[in-house]
């Protein structure tokens, strides 16, 4: 019998280079316990409805569980003229079992084969990457408790604004995570229909039981429209969206340390083991881990543009197109989780340099809003009032002074009968105290939130 999976309607071989521009095998051989899962329950289905014995499945199943114990152990061999994993599977099944092991494709085809392990490999990396998140989580929560009572200066435009509690600062992160994984959750939501049983594209004649396999694989329903099913890679747009997402959520934090980490910024102290030196410059210690996580991001966004650019112009079922999808996938999920590997330990090993952050705490002006508040609580109409702390700064500017070192009768004038009040409200420590909003920095919320978080996070 020839040797392709497909050989029997063609006379003469493929040439060479034929073979070497559709092989696969070199990107979808990790997918091999997901296609040896799946045949498994297709086997143990087949008998199931009496389209091989009992004896044959377990035949099956036995020898597919050495076949993934020789690829585990290195003793397969690998060929482009095999195709894909897939062939590369039933070839060696069928070397083991002869006709028994022709008997394993019985009413399936490698288009609804490959989805199907497809969508298997992708939720086992969904529920890697939710572990991977949580670990993230969990080491800026720890980071929160460490540094919880430091103030630091907020920033809108890299310019300061406002105070903010470092430990309000780290939780901002796991709100951000928290919905990386939330989106990943619902991805695997959406992707967990089974899609094995639509054959190549109209379904089969014979009395296949998918609801059976179903069960088998843990999904959650069976896909209703075998047309929709081979040209389906929904689910991998989704995916890689998520993870471009994650990769932005972490490019973000990269960028912001990486300024923070400078001798202008001085807030961080970055452990040397997540650091490198120059080649020339013997002071140096840089970022890299930060940077190439920063850099990494645009890699998995440019996954996700590869796969929409590849599905845009598809016609309903299977075009071999839909096989370049696997090297996006596989691409952004390395990087994604490469990158969040490196990232909680980064979290857990760095230290605020708090004597730096608080001898500069009284530069830019961080009480100016609450004192603009403070004369707003008091009567004055929001406008007028954040003109006439602007008028205060510029006074403060050309002074060279900090807000509180105005003489009263400035503020006074603002405010009359309420100057020295509202002057009492300035310096960060009080800025920070008057903040009451649910969600905010205020220290009560944020212990609140805190708490939460490490109820939540189980820590």
């Amino acid at each position: 019998m020839s040797q392709k999976t497909w050989g029997g309607r063609f006379t003469g071989s493929t040439d060479s280079r034929v073979e070497a521009f559709t092989e696969s095998i070199n990107i979808d051989q990790r997918l091999f316990r997901h296609d040896i899962v799946g045949s498994q329950a297709h086997a143990r289905m087949l008998a199931e409805v009496g389209l091989i014995t009992a004896d044959e499945a377990d035949q099956i199943v036995t020898s597919l569980d050495e076949i993934g114990q020789e690829i585990v152990d290195g003793k397969m061999e690998f060929t482009i003229s095999l195709e894909d994993i897939h062939t590369h599977i039933e070839k060696a099944l069928i070397a083991k079992l002869g006709d028994t092991g022709r008997k394993l494709h019985t009413g399936r085809s490698r288009n609804d084969q490959v989805i199907t392990d497809l969508k298997l490999w992708t939720r086992d990396a969904i529920d890697q990457l939710d572990g991977l998140l949580l670990d993230l989580q969990r080491a800026f929560v720890e980071s929160a408790e460490r540094e919880h009572n430091v103030i630091i200066p907020g920033y809108t435009h890299l310019q300061r604004a406002q105070p903010v509690l470092a430990a309000h600062y780290f939780l901002a992160y796991v709100e951000k995570f928290q919905r990386d994984r939330e989106r990943l959750r619902d991805c695997r939501a959406r992707l967990n229909v089974l899609p094995l049983g639509a054959a190549a594209l109209a379904g089969t004649s014979l009395p296949i039981d998918r609801e059976s396999v179903r069960a088998k694989l843990g999904f959650d329903s069976v896909a209703r429209n075998s047309l929709d099913v081979s040209s389906d890679r929904d689910f991998a747009l989704e995916f890689v969206f998520c993870l471009s997402v994650i990769a932005t959520h972490l490019s973000g934090w990269a960028e912001e340390w990486v300024i923070w980490s400078t001798t202008e910024f001085n807030f961080l102290d970055l452990p040397d083991a997540f650091c490198t030196g120059s080649s020339i410059m013997p002071h140096k210690k840089n970022p890299d881990v930060l940077e190439l996580t920063r850099g990494k991001s645009g890699r998995v966004i440019g996954a996700l543009q590869h796969l929409f650019v590849l599905v845009k112009g598809l016609p309903l079922a299977y075009n071999r197109d839909l096989q370049e999808d696997k090297t996006a996938i596989f691409d952004a999920m390395d990087t994604v989780g490469g990158c969040l590997a490196v990232a909680a330990p980064l979290v857990r090993q760095t230290k605020l340099r708090r004597e730096v952050i608080a001898s500069r705490l009284d530069a830019g002006f961080l009480d100016a809003t609450t004192l603009m508040e403070a004369l707003i609580a008091r009567g004055v109409p929001m406008r007028s009032a954040h003109e006439a702390v602007g008028n205060l700064v510029r006074a403060c500017e050309q002074r060279k002074c900090r807000l509180k070192d105005l003489p009263d009768s400035m503020f006074e004038n603002v405010a009359p009968a309420h100057g020295t009040a509202v002057k009492a409200s300035l310096g960060v420590e009080n800025a920070l105290e008057a903040f009451k909003s649910y969600g905010s920095t205020a220290p009560t919320e944020v212990a609140k939130r805190l708490d939460e978080w490490k109820q939540k996070l189980e820590l």
